[in-house]
């Protein structure tokens, strides 16, 4: 028998934002090209306590996204799950960082990729601003992949398909089953929003979409990567910003020990260590994982 493949028809783009105004109106902009097809569509702009005019650009865009003021600094995983509130248990959610741009067209053919009713979330593929395409694809994090990482260097790791990033440009060519992605832009059907139920608030920033996508899994539910849906991504905060960098590298530990023992956990750190101390010299960003792999960052709030 073959099963219902029609795409959710509705869907609702959630955005959250924290002192995003020099990128959010380019993402909402972007929106009306991006959404072709689909016939129903709202937008969720949730704000962080910005100090900046972010809120004022989401008030003022002629898309007329409905704006949610947390009042707060309370992070990502918060900000979609006050959106996930005053959403529609049936409809589809785009998740989307400010700095994400659609390509035309994109959304809907993510939800077309997810009309299988296995799949909870389906990926776009991800375009730096130069249009070459962004290492978004993950594998699971393990002992190994970290070792590797840390010893040959990331890029190198992953052109051999030994890292956690794929690196491996054919995947990115064709459809396929993926362990996670970054979060940069994420469809979740209706029926994983149901299943899955909310993110994890305890991660505040990175890790989040890591532990979500694994709860996705872990229902029976597949993450599938589509490469006709595009975006382009303005974003990687982290690499600029060592504090951010480190905090990222305490959520990689932190999630690595709710699915691994204690020993298991101390050899991944170890492997974290390695690698910026053999890095260390490089620059601050080497120097703050470091310091976060030996005592973890606590997030700004």
């Amino acid at each position: 028998m073959t099963p219902n493949l029609n795409p959710c028809p509705s869907i609702s783009v959630v955005v959250v934002t924290y002192n995003s105004a020099e990128v959010l109106r380019g993402l909402l902009d972007s929106l009306p090209t991006g959404l072709d097809g689909v016939s129903k569509f709202e937008v969720v702009v949730v704000d962080n306590a910005s100090s900046d005019q972010s809120t004022d650009i989401a008030l003022a865009h002629p898309i007329s996204p409905k704006v949610i003021d947390m009042g707060r600094n309370a992070g990502y995983a918060a900000g979609i799950n006050a959106a996930e509130t005053v959403i529609p248990q049936d409809r589809a959610v785009l998740i989307l960082n400010p700095d994400i741009r659609l390509r035309p067209g994109a959304a809907w053919i993510l939800l077309e990729r997810a009309a299988d009713p296995k799949v909870g979330v389906a990926v776009p593929q991800i375009l730096n601003e130069d249009g070459t395409v962004a290492l978004s694809l993950r594998r699971e994090p393990s002992i190994a992949t970290a070792w590797t990482d840390a010893l040959l260097g990331g890029r190198y790791s992953a052109r051999l398909g030994t890292s956690e990033t794929i690196g491996d440009l054919r995947v990115y060519r064709q459809d396929g089953l993926i362990d996670w992605a970054t979060g940069a832009a994420l469809l979740v059907t209706p029926q994983a929003r149901r299943i899955v139920g909310r993110w994890d608030e305890s991660f505040f920033l990175y890790s989040e979409e890591v532990d979500y996508l694994q709860r996705v899994r872990e229902c029976g539910l597949t993450v599938a990567y589509s490469h006709k849906a595009k975006v382009t991504h303005i974003g990687g905060d982290y690499q600029k910003n060592p504090r951010l960098y480190a905090l990222l590298v305490s959520n990689r530990i932190r999630y690595f020990r709710r699915h691994h023992g204690t020993l298991a956990t101390a050899v991944f750190r170890l492997a974290i260590l390695v690698g910026a101390a053999m890095r260390y010299v490089l620059g601050p960003s080497y120097r703050a994982v470091f310091r976060a792999a030996l005592v973890p960052v606590k997030p700004p709030r």
